[in-house]
């Protein structure tokens, strides 16, 4: 297993949907991938700097994360780039950002 540290820039017109999709738990029964991708976009912040929303996400895939992309983050980000890292590394690096939730609110 890997771990990717994920930054994607947000589709704004979109951020709701997906929040609301994440908080209904609606990608959870996605195998093998869901619970994770779930958890993680639960957990995802938003970088003012670079106007991204990043997280950290396990994976299985190569290319990584090409099936989450498939079923959930092509439509809901842009430009999605993923940093490999130990478990753990890419939480602590974004701790201190605000949730990505906060900013669909302030466009």
């Amino acid at each position: 297993m890997a771990h990717y540290l994920v930054s994607a820039c947000p589709k704004s017109e979109l951020l709701l949907e997906l929040e609301s999709r994440v908080n209904r738990g609606e990608f959870e029964s996605l195998r093998p991938f869901g619970a994770t991708l779930t958890r993680s976009l639960k957990a995802a912040r938003w970088d003012p700097e670079t106007t991204r929303g990043v997280w950290e996400e396990e994976d299985y895939c190569l290319p990584p994360l090409s099936q989450e992309r498939d079923a959930v983050l092509d439509r809901y980000f842009e430009n999605i780039h993923a940093e490999r890292v130990s478990e753990g590394e890419g939480w602590r690096r974004i701790s201190d950002l605000p949730s990505l939730w906060e900013k669909k609110g302030k466009e």
